[in-house]
């Protein structure tokens, strides 16, 4: 379809559900068009609530002039997708519920939305100090790797997995979501953002100008309130 015959999210929405799920008990339209954040290549996230489903499944398909994904649930088998994303420690379906705009609703979405909305402010389950010490060894192992290699291409990945080491680190020390691609940076600015902003120039002036000294800093810093690289007497497994 041309442009000038795209309905909007909303309208699209309104007729995908009364075309395809006119009898469920609850829909919501949710994703980047609900929080202001749709670029040309926004799809629309919809999340269907149709106790008739024998279980939850995922499609994607174009209809109305715009990509939609598809998130459809029975009445119980959500429940599944909550408690998956709180021990991955990243909400996707959470948000989708907490945000999303209803589109339908037969007297079931408040009850899901508290339901989202307190497991996102009661935010991850807190690490163990064995999973801290995990982490910092791994973060050591990437950091000592990255220091010691003298190879481009290899240096740009190393700094790609201590980008998700770090934040990963940082967000679930303090008992915050964490996240990966686009929400990785989001999730860091949900923390703290000064703190993102710094983690950004730091990896952004690495790839820009190849000098590793910003990320360095920044690894240390990072490590430092839990103390600081772990290597020697670091123990897996062992009885």
């Amino acid at each position: 379809m041309g442009d000038l015959k795209r309905l909007t999210p909303i309208e699209a929405a309104h007729q995908f559900i009364n075309n395809h799920f006119p009898n469920c008990q609850g829909a919501l339209l949710a994703g980047s068009v609900v929080r202001g954040e749709a670029t040309e290549t926004s799809d629309l996230d919809i999340v269907i609530f149709d106790k008739r489903l024998g279980s939850s499944y995922r499609e994607s398909l174009i209809d109305y002039g715009w990509a939609i994904e598809v998130f459809a649930h029975n009445l119980d088998s959500y429940k599944h997708f909550f408690e998956m994303d709180y021990k991955s420690a990243k909400p996707s379906m959470q948000r989708m519920v907490s945000e999303g705009i209803i589109l339908k609703d037969a007297g079931i979405i408040d009850s899901l939305k508290k339901e989202a909305l307190a497991i996102l402010n009661n935010g991850p389950e807190e690490w163990s100090v064995d999973t801290i010490n995990i982490k910092r060894y791994f973060i050591t192992d990437a950091l000592d790797d990255f220091i010691g290699c003298t190879k481009p291409a290899e240096e740009l990945f190393i700094a790609n997995t201590l980008a998700e080491l770090l934040s990963e680190f940082v967000l679930r020390t303090n008992r915050h979501w964490i996240g990966t691609s686009k929400w990785l940076i989001r999730s860091l600015k949900d923390y703290d953002e000064e703190f993102a902003n710094q983690f950004f120039e730091a990896f952004n002036s690495f790839y820009k100008t190849g000098v590793k000294t910003k990320i360095i800093n920044l690894s240390e810093y990072v490590l430092e309130p839990l103390g600081g690289k772990l290597f020697d007497g670091f123990s897996l497994g062992k009885d």
